[in-house]
C-alpha cells in the first residue's frame, strides 16, 4: 500500500505537514474542514510538496523527521531547492581544522 508525506500552506502562510494512505481524500477532509482543528481555523491554500513511501509508518517517520527542521528547511524543500537544503543540513557544530 502506497502511503504520502504531504505539506499544505495554509492561509496564514504556515506549513501543515500530514501523511496519509489516501491523498486525495486527505486534502479534501482538509479543504472541508473536517481533518483537524489547525486546517479548520487556518484554511489550506494549496498543497505545495507530496511524495511517495512505500508504507505508511514510512510516511509518519518522514513526516516527523521535516517537522524538526527549520522553516528554512521546509522552505526549500518545498520550493524544490536541493542545494539550499544541504547547506541547511550542515550541522552547525561540525569544527573546522
Amino acid at each position: 500500500m502506497t502511503a504520502w508525506l504531504y505539506i499544505l500552506r495554509l492561509k496564514s502562510g504556515q506549513l501543515y505537514i500530514g501523511s496519509t494512505t489516501d491523498l486525495n481524500r486527505r486534502v479534501e477532509e482538509h479543504y472541508s474542514g473536517q481533518a483537524c482543528r489547525t486546517t479548520k481555523l487556518d484554511p489550506p491554500v494549496k498543497v505545495v510538496y507530496s511524495e511517495s513511501l512505500p508504507i505508511f509508518s514510512d510516511a509518519r517517520k518522514r513526516e516527523a523527521q521535516i517537522k524538526r527542521w527549520s522553516r528554512a528547511k521546509k522552505e526549500a524543500l518545498v520550493a524544490g531547492d536541493m542545494v539550499k537544503l544541504r547547506n541547511l543540513s550542515k550541522s552547525r557544530n561540525k569544527k573546522r581544522f
